[in-house]
């Protein structure tokens, strides 16, 4: 096996390790042993777990943000957010694996973090769509990165949910998520005030 071989090699058996077992679960001698080679090997590669690790989670990253990115297509807001939620789903269930280490290690109400910071970058994407409809809609556009936050949780959250009980089809939990949000902004008011306050 060359060099760069055994390095995809040891990227594919840490990647179903950690998805299996989490990254504290995980040990260097298990992967080395399910690759069929010596720690030091491992450690040639990457330096150590945490190198491997960081390398996994760096490509589900952007395997997931290019696909999201590559799924935003037209000018229609809907049609957005229905393309961005669907496109996740079909990430979780094409890439199970990675879906779970990117939320396995990285809980989303972390501040920091894998996949936090995934959940930034495809919120800022979801608020410049949002800014134009604001405006339009007469609605303060400053507002517009907080809903964006609001909407991205929701599909995330969804999605770890979705993860484990697979139930609906994907294409009918997208058309749920997008109704409860795409429905919710349709009403939004300009000035919402919560009903215990008056």
């Amino acid at each position: 096996m060359t060099g760069k071989e055994r390095r995809e090699q040891l990227l594919d058996v840490g990647r179903a390790l950690f998805a299996e077992k989490g990254f504290e679960a995980s040990s260097i001698e298990e992967i080395a042993a399910r690759a069929g080679v010596s720690k030091p090997v491992v450690y040639e590669h990457f330096g150590g777990k945490e190198g491997l690790y960081a390398v996994v989670v760096d490509r589900e990253m952007r395997n997931l943000m290019e696909r999201i990115t590559a799924a935003l297509t037209g000018d229609n807001p809907r049609a957005l957010v229905e393309q961005a939620a669907l496109e996740l789903l079909t990430y979780i269930e094409e890439e199970t694996d990675g879906f779970r280490i990117l939320v396995r290690d990285s809980p989303v109400a972390s501040s920091s973090g894998t996949f936090s910071s995934l959940l930034n970058d495809i919120a800022s994407q979801v608020e410049y769509i949002l800014v134009r409809e604001f405006s339009d809609r007469k609605l303060n556009p400053k507002l517009a990165g907080m809903y964006a936050q609001m909407l991205v949780g929701m599909v995330a959250l969804t999605g770890q949910w979705w993860l484990e009980v697979r139930k609906p089809k994907r294409e009918e939990v997208a058309a749920h998520l997008v109704n409860l949000g795409w429905n919710g902004l349709r009403g939004l008011e300009a000035k919402p005030r919560l009903s215990i306050q008056d």
